[in-house]
């Protein structure tokens, strides 16, 4: 089934988005269940209203509320476009993981800025630890903030979070993208600047940022044998949960994503 194309200003002017997987889509209506149902009940919408509903892959749809009940709700799609807010590039972040809040600040601002992965490891230096005991309930709650994010940011996905086992394997995740960045606080390095300029042509990007403390000098080594290029982004120092944001803007502003 095809749905007429409407209007760009009819998403921006749209007050409530949703992901909802296209599995969900049948005979040209979303049926929405579980937190996205209940979202729609605490927002006290109404049938008739009007709500922008994202599949998670790019594309997006203008939907009309037709029903809704205490935990699920459907929605009839009265028009579609591809979504226009996401990157030209790949960006994937790979952050040491931190203590408190600070991860949760990463995901949110990291999502905010647009990236498409983000992975934590542990690090020499890292406070905190993931462990099989608690795994599982920090990434539910590193991807419900970034699922809350790409809501609020109108992103047209909602970027994976997932946990590296070890540094080595952060790096064999990084070394995959075309441009692979290690921000290093000290040392033998070059600007950001520089090394974005000499990449030449990308198409995707990691950017490889400490926890608290910054990294290890033979941390540095490693990545920088493996090819990742060492960086600084300038004489200050950044928090931990600032660097990767930092470093995903200078990408965006290079791209013309910015």
């Amino acid at each position: 089934m095809k749905y007429s194309v409407y209007a760009r200003i009819s998403v921006v002017m749209s007050l409530h988005r949703f992901f909802v997987a296209e599995t969900n889509l049948a005979n040209g209506v979303f049926f929405l269940s579980g937190s996205a149902g209940k979202h729609i009940k605490a927002l006290r919408l109404k049938t008739g209203d009007r709500i922008t509903i994202c599949d998670g892959a790019g594309k997006e749809y203008n939907c009309l509320l037709k029903k809704i009940s205490n935990e699920d709700a459907e929605a009839k799609i009265i028009g579609s476009l591809n979504n226009s807010t996401e990157p030209s590039i790949k960006c994937t972040v790979l952050a040491g993981v931190s203590k408190g809040e600070r991860s949760d600040l990463t995901v949110q601002k990291c999502t905010e800025a647009g990236a498409c992965k983000i992975v934590f490891f542990p690090a020499e230096r890292s406070v905190s630890r993931i462990s099989d005991k608690n795994k599982d309930a920090k990434l539910t709650r590193w991807r419900r903030v970034a699922e809350e994010a790409a809501m609020q940011s109108g992103r047209g996905i909602i970027p994976a979070v997932f946990c590296a086992v070890d540094f080595a394997e952060a790096v064999d995740i990084a070394i995959k993208s075309d441009l692979a960045l290690f921000m290093y606080e000290t040392g033998e390095r070059i600007s950001i600047k520089r090394a974005i300029n000499e990449a030449g042509y990308f198409s995707s990007v990691a950017v490889m940022t400490g926890p608290e403390g910054g990294f290890e000098k033979y941390e540095a080594d490693i990545a920088r044998s493996a090819g990742l290029i060492t960086c600084s982004m300038g004489p200050r120092i950044l928090r931990c949960e600032t660097a990767p944001v930092i470093a995903l803007a200078a990408l965006m502003y290079h791209t013309d994503n910015l």
